[in-house]
């Protein structure tokens, strides 16, 4: 039998807030959380911790996902390439400097569009929006 789970999308104001609710999802038992990374999402997904280990069926809803698509939109993303930008001894100004670019000729993803993409590279988990 599949394990389904819902992300409560109306919960979602910004990156740290979405990092909240996929504790709250995916990691209730865990005595530690998640960090705020796209690779850290990565690493949860593939399920060896939280209540995705051992599991090969999920099915995963992200209710009110409209609300979070707005809050990690855009303006949300180009803060968060600002940010790496302000440490470049941390990150690669580069790449963030080309994603920036990217966002503002509107060709470029926004947060929201890459967590996505980080769920599309883990075809065993199904991610329904709604």
């Amino acid at each position: 039998m599949a394990l389904a789970l819902t992300i409560d999308g109306s919960t979602v104001h910004d990156i740290a807030s979405l990092y909240v609710e996929l504790d709250r999802v995916f990691m209730p038992d865990e005595d530690w959380r998640l960090g705020e990374s796209l690779d850290a999402l990565d690493d949860l997904l593939y399920g060896g911790f939280g209540v995705l280990h051992g599991q090969d069926d999920v099915h995963v809803t992200w209710a009110d996902h409209a609300v979070s698509r707005a809050a990690l939109g855009a303006e949300t993303t180009r803060a968060w390439y600002q940010a790496k930008l302000d440490r470049p001894e941390v990150y690669a100004s580069g790449l963030a400097e080309r994603a920036l670019a990217a966002l503002d000729a509107g060709t470029g993803p926004t947060y929201f569009d890459l967590v996505l993409e980080v769920f599309a590279g883990h075809p065993e988990l199904r991610l329904t929006l709604a």
